[in-house]
């Protein structure tokens, strides 16, 4: 029969007794967590337009050529309009080549035939009245690409701040209904955190087109602003 002494004994135990109190000490806390949502909207008050040209040549230079003076003339007839150069940024630019593709009866390598350069403009309208000008003296002017439009707001913090109230608002109704009905008391608040989201951008397509008597149709409505939180409570002893 094994003997130990009681020296042993007591550093056999004592690991698992440290184990014991350490997983009391770091379990989590009784808490309740809750989700909810709050929105709020604005009439917008800026407009966010995306004006791209695409030309095509036998040549990049000769594309580049073509797009460049397309371009050119686009970003001068903004700036004519009043539009500040601040508000006038070239999103994208790219040159690749066209190829041309063999018939699959016919396995081929393709064959470059020709270049295409396109050019994309952001535009900042701060006159939300001129956006259907804007679109239409673009398209005469030969921009070509499909882009987009988004309408926003110069300050949207009052909107995010109001829907901010509103979920903190909501997610603290949905804990108290909680702790009720599981017949607990809530506690303070431990943590809380949001995502908000902001509106994104509506896509039209652009066409070619001679000018037109009135301008496009454009139609702003209003901008919502939504704003998500996650609320931890405490359940009271």
């Amino acid at each position: 029969m094994k003997t130990y002494t009681m020296a042993a004994l007591a550093a056999l135990a004592f690991p698992a007794a440290a184990t014991s109190a350490f997983a009391q000490e770091t379990a989590p806390s009784p808490r309740i967590v809750v989700t909810a949502q709050g929105e709020s909207s604005l009439r917008p008050d800026m407009a966010i337009l995306t004006l791209g040209v695409s030309r095509q040549a036998e040549t990049a230079r000769a594309a580049l050529d073509a797009a460049n003076a397309a371009m050119t003339e686009v970003t001068a007839a903004m700036k004519a309009q009043g539009i500040a150069e601040r508000d006038l940024q070239t999103s994208n630019f790219s040159i690749s080549p066209v190829y041309e593709y063999a018939p699959s009866d016919q396995p081929a390598a393709p064959k470059i035939v020709g270049y295409e350069v396109n050019n994309t403009l952001s535009v900042r309208l701060r006159d939300i009245a001129r956006v259907g000008a804007v679109l239409d003296r673009a398209v005469t002017l030969g921009v070509n690409q499909g882009g987009g439009i988004s309408f926003t707001n110069d300050n949207p913090e009052g909107a995010l701040t109001e829907a901010r109230i509103e979920a903190v608002k909501k997610a603290s109704a949905k804990a108290k209904t909680l702790a009720e009905a599981a017949g607990i008391g809530l506690g303070k608040v431990i943590e809380i955190s949001e995502q908000s989201y902001m509106p994104q951008p509506m896509t039209f397509a652009m066409k070619a087109r001679d000018a037109a008597p009135e301008s496009v149709p454009v139609q702003a409505g209003e901008t919502s602003y939504r704003v998500d939180v996650t609320v931890t409570f405490a359940i009271a002893p």
